[in-house]
């Protein structure tokens, strides 16, 4: 009998914690190159999106809304890369229904952190993660 009630609570604190979401530590964002695309994504992006961006980055179980698939952006918008809303989500964050309540960052803010007094590396920042996102696209 004690064995079962052992057993029985041992179970139930398992389950309960296989049910919690992983908790999702902020850091200080680190500069990566504005020249490169890769680089940003690999810096800011993949931890949610995947290093191959389709959503499996190591804190995606912890996201209230799963990651995008970012490879598939051009499929999902009738063969067209839509760079525009990319730019917006990028600079403006996670206003949009695959990114639950904010859950995305604001990049435009953060890399406005990086380069408080120069909208042209911010810019650029945002144009080349946008051109890399495009490379991903699947053919």
């Amino acid at each position: 009998m004690r064995f079962l009630l052992v057993v029985s609570v041992l179970l139930g604190v398992a389950a309960l914690c296989a049910a919690q979401k992983p908790e999702i530590k902020t850091v200080p964002i680190r500069p990566a190159p504005a020249g490169s695309g890769q680089a940003m994504f690999s810096e800011y992006c993949a931890v949610c999106h995947g290093k191959d961006g389709k959503g499996s980055g190591p804190a995606a179980p912890a996201l209230k809304v799963p990651a995008s698939d970012l490879t598939t952006l051009s499929k999902r918008n009738g063969g067209t890369f839509p760079s525009a809303h990319v730019s917006n989500v990028i600079r403006l964050g996670g206003d949009v229904a695959a990114h639950g309540s904010k859950d995305m960052l604001m990049w435009g803010h953060a890399f406005w952190t990086l380069t408080p007094h120069s909208a042209e590396i911010v810019q650029l920042r945002i144009a080349n993660l946008t051109n890399y996102i495009k490379s991903l696209q699947e053919k």
